[in-house]
């Protein structure tokens, strides 16, 4: 495995990010807790090691640019800086939300959940789209600068 693999691999943990968070919330709203819990700390060590191939990959590979131009480059852009700005505040919100659940602090815990919840899927979501548009829709406008 190179560098240039763990695109692909955080695409991959991106996505199994996305269906645990999904699965975990099913499994509360049918009253599940185990089930719950089990999902959503798997998609905290999913997106942990997400996190951490991440940094990897851009060190070494640094800035990749997206120079398709027009209507495509507006969509890109508006769904990465969106994308940025919230991936800033999800492990905070993550951290401060699994601590209430583990600390069986339940309704402060469901109160900052509410807010938690869908800003993590969007940002797991919209990472694969960013990855999607950057290195398989138009593969050959990405160039690392």
């Amino acid at each position: 495995m190179t560098v240039n693999d763990l695109s692909h691999v955080n695409a991959a943990l991106n996505t199994l990010s996305t269906i645990l968070i999904v699965i975990g919330y099913l499994m509360i709203r049918r009253k599940r807790v185990a089930a719950h819990k089990a999902c959503m700390l798997g998609a905290t060590v999913v997106s942990a090691a997400f996190l951490t191939c991440y940094l990897i990959y851009h060190y070494y590979a640094g800035h990749v640019k997206f120079t398709e131009g027009g209507i495509v480059r507006i969509v890109y852009l508006s769904v990465l800086i969106s994308h940025i700005g919230l991936a800033v505040v999800t492990p905070i919100l993550v951290i401060l939300t699994l601590y209430r659940a583990l600390r069986n602090q339940i309704e402060r815990h469901r109160r900052i959940a509410r807010w938690t919840l869908p800003i993590w899927l969007y940002v797991s979501v919209t990472g694969v789209i960013v990855y999607l548009m950057l290195y398989r829709i138009y593969p050959s406008q990405a160039t690392a600068g």
